[in-house]
This record gives structure tokens, sequence and C-alpha cells, in this order.
């Protein structure tokens, strides 16, 4: 199991990934682009990110 930190860690490049993304849909979206891919992106990294807090609550849930 991931320490505390590290998940922490882990939930900081993941909310970048997705603000990047998210950024670049925007962008691909003014110009008419193809954003299926980045929105594919985008639920795979709230999974994740679901993922990390769940793990988190279960940290803390082992600590009381």
């Amino acid at each position: 199991m991931k320490t505390k930190k590290e998940l922490q860690d882990e939930l900081t490049n993941l909310k970048a990934d997705y603000a990047r993304i998210q950024s670049d849909m925007d962008k691909l979206e003014y110009v008419k682009g193809r954003v299926s891919s980045a929105e594919e992106q985008l639920i795979r990294i709230e999974k994740e990110i679901a993922e990390v807090y769940e793990q988190m609550e279960q940290l803390d849930q082992l600590d009381q």
C-alpha cells in the first residue's frame, strides 16, 4: 500500500494532467478539432483520481 505522501503526489500529478488535457480539449473545440480522445483521457483520469481518494480514505480509517 502506498503512503499518504505518495498518494498526495499522485493526486497532484493527476490533477495537473487533467487541467492540461482540459485546456488542450478547449483549444481543439475552438478549432473544431476531434475531442473524443481528450474526453476519454479525462474520463480515465477522473477514475484514477477517485481511486486515489478511495485509497487515502482507507489510510485515514487505518490511522483511526
